[in-house]
């Protein structure tokens, strides 16, 4: 899965990556942003990229294949 985890002692729950992820991948939680759509996380790094406290991280390998062009 592409969103890894969110590291829970970093994270000051700012909700930058719920706001700035294009695929709604994230919710707000009480502590913590939830990972509730994990499957549809794309790896565009956003989240990664814009948290101030470099808690999220996003993994590379993805469990199904990347469709491509006949």
């Amino acid at each position: 899965m592409p969103v890894f985890t969110i590291d829970s002692k970093k994270c000051v729950n700012c909700g930058t990556c719920v706001k700035i992820c294009p695929l709604d991948v994230f919710r707000a939680g009480e502590t913590v942003p939830e990972i509730c759509y994990r499957e549809d996380c794309q790896s565009c790094f956003l989240c990664q990229i814009y948290c101030p406290k470099d808690a999220i991280k996003v993994d590379t390998v993805r469990n199904r294949p990347t469709p491509l062009p006949y």
